[in-house]
């Protein structure tokens, strides 16, 4: 399997594209600020022919890019519903005081083809796998997207921002909830092994085992304590 991923923009979202090998179809993975051109660069390396992208979540700095590289490439974005609204209103989604400064610059608005995420789905992409989880708690239309194991590589989890090394996302944002994002850490992060591979929305890449050892917030839902405000957290 190939999997290609570079941090885009001023926020550095990690986008990821995803192939069986050189030269296939392919999956694009969070295409945010100025991330365009960084996926025309992936392709052309490696000779990849996109199917589709697929979001984690809503905020800008995960999809700025989505309406050029769908256009470029005549493919569908997927997203969950409760988070749609954030491609077209980005600005309400931030907070307008935090959101305003930003988006003179930036041009918003969904894809032509726009399909709707579900808790549970398994999507088959591009001859990948991938299956869906609602997490909320970040956003309350965040998911997450595991690829099973395979002969070359352990299973891949990518985390959006609900999980990251050392730290989960924020949640002071509309739409955000501590209580939620303990509830999905719980539920979506931890039932996974120990060996899964965790690529996230920001920072460097993981394992659900480190996580499991090392991350104050994933060690403290592990224990059943809750809460806590043991490190700083990340994303938009």
């Amino acid at each position: 399997m190939l999997i290609a991923g570079f941090p885009a923009g001023a926020w550095g979202t990690n986008c990821y594209v995803v192939a069986p090998a050189a030269g296939e179809e392919c999956v694009i993975i969070d295409p945010g600020h100025q991330a365009a051109q960084g996926v025309e660069e992936t392709l052309k390396k490696h000779r990849l022919k996109p199917v589709a992208v697929v979001l984690t979540h809503g905020h800008i700095d995960h999809v700025a890019s989505v309406v050029p590289v769908c256009g470029a490439h005549d493919v569908p974005a997927w997203i969950h519903p409760e988070d749609r609204y954030m491609m077209s209103d980005p600005e309400k989604a931030l907070g307008r005081s935090i959101g305003m400064p930003l988006m003179g610059e930036l041009t918003v608005g969904e894809p032509d083809d726009v399909r709707e995420l579900t808790d549970g789905a398994a999507l088959k992409l591009a001859g990948l796998d991938f299956s869906v989880a609602h997490a909320p708690g970040h956003t309350k239309g965040s998911v997450a997207f595991r690829m099973p194991e395979s002969a070359d590589v352990p299973s891949v989890f990518f985390s959006g921002d609900l999980l990251f090394a050392g730290s989960i996302g924020r949640t002071d944002l509309p739409g955000g909830s501590h209580a939620e994002i303990l509830e999905s850490l719980a539920r979506v992060c931890l039932p996974l092994d120990d060996s899964t591979v965790v690529l996230s929305g920001h920072g460097p890449q993981t394992t659900i085992g480190r996580e499991r050892a090392t991350n104050p917030y994933l060690r403290e839902v592990a224990a059943g304590l809750g809460g806590g405000h043991a490190a700083p957290r990340r994303g938009m």
